[in-house]
C-alpha cells in the first residue's frame, strides 16, 4: 500500500506545529552583524576571529563561512 500526504502550509506554521523555536529576531541580529562586518572590508585579523566564531557550529558553520565570503567578494566585484 502506498499513501501520499501533502500538506500545505508556510514555513511559520509548520515550525509551530512542530513545537520549534522562533528563531527569526536572533537570525536577524546575526544576518545584520555579519552583514554589517563584511561591508566594512575588514581586515585579516577580522575574518579569522569570524572563523573562530563560526567554528563551534562545525563544517556545517565553516561552509556558511565560505559562502558568506564567496558572495561578499562576488558582490564586491560587480561594483
Amino acid at each position: 500500500m502506498k499513501l501520499n500526504l501533502e500538506i500545505d502550509c508556510s514555513p511559520e506554521e509548520a515550525r509551530r506545529f512542530l513545537g520549534l523555536p522562533d528563531v527569526t529576531k536572533a537570525n536577524e541580529m546575526y544576518v545584520e552583524a555579519v552583514v554589517k562586518a563584511m561591508q566594512g572590508g575588514g581586515s585579516l585579523d577580522q575574518l579569522q576571529e569570524y572563523t573562530k566564531q563560526f567554528a563551534p557550529m562545525g563544517q556545517m558553520g565553516l561552509k556558511m563561512f565560505q559562502q558568506l565570503v564567496e558572495a561578499g567578494v562576488g558582490m564586491a566585484g560587480k561594483k
